[in-house]
């Protein structure tokens, strides 16, 4: 039998479901026999205008997903905090709600008003009482794969969580239509989109949703990620949402081939990946890459910086901006002389990555004069003593 302080904390959670007004609940601290599960992530959702309450069960290296009714849930939570969880963490639109057991197994359960709250509303009054004229999203809040993926509730209101990745679906969709726009594929009867390293697929659902039901644009959507616990995951996902030309396979980018893209995303490519990814947009043909660069390992250890650099350049971090800047640098002056028109600019910061640089390369309608590019990228190889570039390798090979 469940004590009394779990009881209260289970008859929270039911209130809060049946007015629409649960965000999340986070099941912690795990001590059942279930090896590498680390955290379950609960929240409503709507399928087939059927409300049913989803359980991602988080492992180390896997996510699964089960969606349950909410009697049946109601039933499963009562065990997982019984036998499986020492904590659980409640956020409704009202409170925030803590239950947990201390380290001599005594249950405690503290209640509180949710501090967002008024953020919460702010984000979501139609129109908003803070602005005087409401602000322009590229991304309309109420669309079903926000519900699907938990950026927002079952009234369409953005959980407070998630406003943080709200805000970078916007700012991606805004930079990505800009560049459709200026490479005039709003003209093209269909696209091919690949965008590598998908991950949950937030930006992958995204721009399938933009183009397909925004812009009216027939496109296909490729998500290709390394794990296949993902890989399932986002296609059961896309499945629910009974969405077609949206799909997700397993694989990486060096080995991964696609032919025929119009437009090549590749957010979080670590080191190297990042050249393989664009020299596969390259080869491909596409019309937009782009590209979130990280970890720069492979130009740092060739760096020979002048003698008067010494000094500021002795502190690892400067190095390291350093080997950032060149590494994005040459990258983008190999996409110009390729034939595309490139920029590098600050992003809004992207989940689990303190990282915030953007590739942004669009091809030219035009053809420009190759010599001068490749004379200024040979003359910074020289200064720096760089004997190889990743991705100038690359073009090099498949040049041959």
């Amino acid at each position: 039998m469940a004590l009394p302080e779990l009881e209260q904390f289970l008859t929270y959670f039911l209130d809060a479901f049946n007015h629409a007004a649960l965000q999340r609940l986070v099941l912690s601290k795990y001590r059942g026999q279930d090896e590498g599960l680390e955290r379950i992530t609960i929240r409503p959702v709507n399928i087939k205008q059927t409300l049913f309450v989803s359980f991602l069960y988080e492992y180390r290296t896997r996510h699964i997903t089960k969606n349950l009714t909410p009697g049946d849930a109601h039933q499963t939570i009562s065990q997982l905090l019984q036998h499986d969880f020492k904590n659980a963490h409640l956020l409704s639109n009202e409170w925030e709600v803590q239950y947990s057991l201390s380290k001599k197994g005594k249950p405690l359960l503290n209640k509180q008003p949710n501090k967002n709250k008024a953020a919460f509303c702010d984000e979501n009054l139609e129109p908003s009482l803070t602005h005087n004229k409401e602000k322009h999203r590229f991304v309309e809040q109420t669309r079903p794969y926000l519900r699907q993926l938990g950026i927002t509730d079952t009234t369409g209101r953005v959980i407070p969580a998630m406003s943080r990745k709200w805000k970078q679906i916007n700012k991606f969709i805004e930079v990505l239509s800009g560049a459709i726009e200026n490479t005039g594929l709003t003209q093209c009867s269909k696209l091919h989109i690949a965008d590598f390293g998908s991950g949950k697929a937030y930006l992958t659902f995204a721009v399938h949703d933009y183009l397909n039901s925004q812009r009216g644009i027939p496109t296909q959507v490729t998500g290709v990620e390394l794990r296949p616990a993902l890989v399932e995951l986002c296609n059961q996902t896309a499945k629910n949402l009974c969405l077609t030309g949206l799909h997700f396979e397993q694989g990486d980018v060096k080995h991964f081939a696609v032919h025929d893209i119009n437009i090549m995303i590749a957010l979080h490519a670590c080191d190297t990946a990042t050249d393989y990814a664009i020299h596969m947009g390259i080869r491909s043909g596409a019309e937009i890459i782009m590209c979130s660069p990280c970890c720069h390992k492979q130009i740092r250890p060739q760096l020979k910086s002048p003698p008067l650099l010494a000094p500021v350049l002795q502190h690892g971090i400067h190095l390291g901006q350093e080997a950032e800047m060149i590494t994005d640098g040459l990258r983008a002056l190999l996409l110009d002389a390729e034939g595309y028109d490139t920029q590098v600019f600050e992003f809004i910061s992207l989940e689990h990555t303190s990282k915030n640089k953007m590739i942004l390369a669009q091809k030219r309608k035009t053809p420009r004069d190759q010599s001068e590019v490749r004379n200024q990228i040979a003359a910074i190889k020289r200064f720096y003593g760089i004997r190889e570039h990743c991705l100038e390798k690359l073009l090099q090979e498949s040049a041959d």
